[in-house]
């Protein structure tokens, strides 16, 4: 009998999570995304360690939450120089602007390049390229999150798993400082 209560027990609850899985993918796919977080829970600093493949938000010094990250697999190669280098920014940047309906499960866009950014790749006689974002796995393929995680598939941009994306669609204002190091 404990083991029919069990499996009950099992069943009732992977149908309760698969309905609150639908019931999110179905607000996603509306076009309605997560509510802001409380002002005391949003960011005011990223910082991203791309060594360690992790980034951590910040407010007011304190540490809010912390994220394992993927990125491109030049990555460890040095800062992006030029578009299609596959390679991650390095340096102060900020969020300055997001996309509800993104590729890839919601993003958050870094404001590469900077100015800096722009005159070394044009002394390369190339562009510096942009639209590196923090995104989420791409739109389909969220049910295989485990294959994205601690792997760097990216092409420069930082990618998290959607519900860690989600949190931070929430967590991070617009404006918000991004400082990414080696």
């Amino acid at each position: 009998m404990r083991v029919l209560a069990a499996f009950a027990f099992v069943v009732a609850s992977a149908t309760a999570a698969t309905f609150a899985y639908t019931e999110a993918a179905a607000r996603f796919a509306s076009g309605k995304v997560p509510d802001t977080a409380a002002p005391a829970l949003q960011a005011d600093r990223i910082l991203v360690d791309k060594s360690d493949r992790l980034m951590v938000l910040f407010r007011n010094g304190q540490e809010l939450a912390r994220y394992p990250v993927s990125l491109g697999p030049g990555a460890d190669d040095g800062p992006k120089q030029v578009e299609g280098d596959a390679r991650t920014p390095e340096g102060i940047y900020r969020i300055d602007w997001r996309n509800p309906k993104s590729r890839y499960h919601l993003s958050l866009r870094i404001s590469y390049p900077s100015d800096d950014d722009r005159a070394r790749a044009a002394a390369m006689g190339k562009s510096a390229g942009g639209d590196i974002m923090i995104h989420g796995a791409p739109n389909g393929w969220g049910w295989a999150a485990a294959l994205f995680q601690g792997r760097d598939w990216t092409n420069g941009c930082i990618a998290v798993t959607n519900s860690e994306m989600r949190n931070l669609w929430t967590q991070v204002p617009d404006n918000t400082v991004i400082e990414i190091r080696a």
